[in-house]
């Protein structure tokens, strides 16, 4: 799918279920290689990110099976012309290697896309004791890699990367590590895991503090598989289990629980609908089970102050996570908001969608603090600003953030993914609010982290 077509929408009605949490399904499947014994992942996110997870996992042997449970298929027709399999309600059986039992990969290992399992499995292979390469698409090669290569040396890993260390390709030859005291330059979810797979490996006590809290799905994780980690504010302490000799050979003293555990649907996904919702006029829909971790859902804050109507039912726990159904209607109108730094880790993956909501919002809004936004699967910051100018709207760039003056009625354009999924799902939903046609293009890249996307989103149209 190259390039698709969105129209003005007349309202929203419905009720769906996004797709499963990518950043818990990552953690998921890599967790639960590392266990002793068989884990069970229910309701994992089948798409191209996390599958570059399982695949990682597969070449470093770790059994990794899949059962579906439920089969069903949505056929093409003129207005979409491709097909989607759907398997909802899948299931991963994964037979756990245990923290020493991984293999040295035969071959480089491809993340793909996945900036999650290139940082994350970083920190796994540094405590291993053999040699690994990993590498990615175009894209990855130039997210930047030395925020994880850096302190993994301090922790005594044999590591380095392209450009001094900068980037992908990046090499490891595996060995014992030393736990260290770090404070994070920037709160990154992605270098603060990285650093506590790292810390399971490492003699003593790994000693994390981060600037903001980050999304905190890994800690909870490993503390629900037995590990020994404790969380106090921003500072994250974990207890590694060293190997019996110095050669990294033989077995260690405890490991780490079998999971078993149900991904809920992913709020980063809702917020493309919930945004949806508040400014196409007369639209009202409900979506259920959606993961509403307090580190992630920041975005809902900012709706509240712009005057949005979103209300949380059902409140749950699954699986550790707390769960709920979103019931969203149409805002009458929206105002500008001020977003900083301080916020900024709860939404990170939402910047390009509030962009959206700030078109539409009376006032100027502003958000800052965004600069980890620059080196994400794309510049979001400057592919947001160059793409809504081409749909009618005032803005100015900063190197940290955008300003934004809404209350504009928004005019369909000839629009660029960047080869990014959240921009690309970010535009449709401009799209649905524009006059005439919006059309966007290199589209497919919605399947990273939400295939069905464009179906899901024309079945409530």
């Amino acid at each position: 799918m190259k390039r698709v077509e969105i129209k003005r929408a007349r309202s929203l009605k419905g009720e769906i279920t996004p797709p499963p949490d990518k950043s818990i399904s990552h953690r998921a499947v890599m967790l639960a290689a590392l266990a002793d014994g068989k884990s069970i992942v229910r309701n994992p996110l089948m798409a191209e990110d996390p599958v570059s997870t399982m695949n990682a996992m597969r070449m470093l042997g770790v059994e990794i099976t899949e059962a579906r449970n439920q089969k069903s298929e949505i056929k093409s027709n003129s207005e979409l012309p491709w097909v989607v399999d759907r398997t909802p309600n899948s299931e991963l059986i994964i037979h756990g290697k245990g923290l020493y039992g991984l293999k040295e990969p035969l071959d480089v290992i491809n993340c793909g896309n996945s900036g999650t399992t290139v940082r994350l499995l970083s920190g796994i292979l540094a405590g291993n004791p053999f040699f690994s390469v990993l590498n990615g698409d175009d894209s990855l090669k130039q997210r930047p890699m030395a925020r994880v290569i850096n302190p993994l040396k301090e922790m005594g890993a044999d590591i380095s990367g392209r450009g001094n260390d900068g980037y992908l390709p990046a090499a490891i030859k595996g060995r014992k590590l030393k736990a260290i005291n770090y404070n994070m330059p920037v709160a990154s979810a992605q270098v603060k895991s990285c650093l506590i797979l790292a810390g399971l490996y490492a003699g003593g006590l790994t000693v994390i503090t981060e600037p903001q809290r980050s999304r905190d799905h890994t800690e909870r994780m490993l503390k629900s598989m037995g590990a020994d980690i404790e969380v106090d504010g921003l500072t994250i302490r974990v207890r590694g289990y060293p190997p019996m000799s110095p050669l990294i050979k033989g077995g260690i003293e405890g490991g780490l629980n079998p999971l078993d555990v149900t991904v809920p649907a992913d709020f980063s996904s809702a917020a493309f609908f919930i945004a949806a919702v508040l400014i196409v006029p007369d639209s009202e829909i409900l979506i259920k089970n959606v993961c509403i971790n307090p580190t992630r859902t920041g975005m809902l804050e900012v709706i509240k102050d712009m005057g949005g109507i979103v209300r949380l039912e059902n409140i749950r726990d699954v699986s550790g996570e707390p769960v709920a159904d979103i019931h969203c209607k149409s805002a009458d109108a929206l105002k500008a908001v001020k977003m900083d730094k301080d916020i900024m880790p709860s939404l990170i993956d939402e910047f390009p969608i509030l962009c959206v909501l700030a078109a539409q919002a009376d006032g100027l809004t502003e958000i800052r603090g965004a600069e980890e936004l620059r080196v994400k699967e794309s510049d979001r910051i400057k592919a947001m600003a160059t793409e809504l100018r081409k749909m009618g709207v005032e803005l100015e760039e900063y190197p940290d953030g955008i300003a934004i003056k809404g209350g504009v009625q928004l005019k369909g354009a000839e629009v660029e993914s960047y080869n990014d999924h959240r921009i690309a799902m970010s535009l449709a939903i401009a799209g649905l609010a524009a006059d005439g046609t919006t059309t966007i293009y290199n589209a497919s890249c919605v399947d990273i982290s939400f295939p069905g996307f464009f179906e899901m989103l024309k079945g409530l149209i």
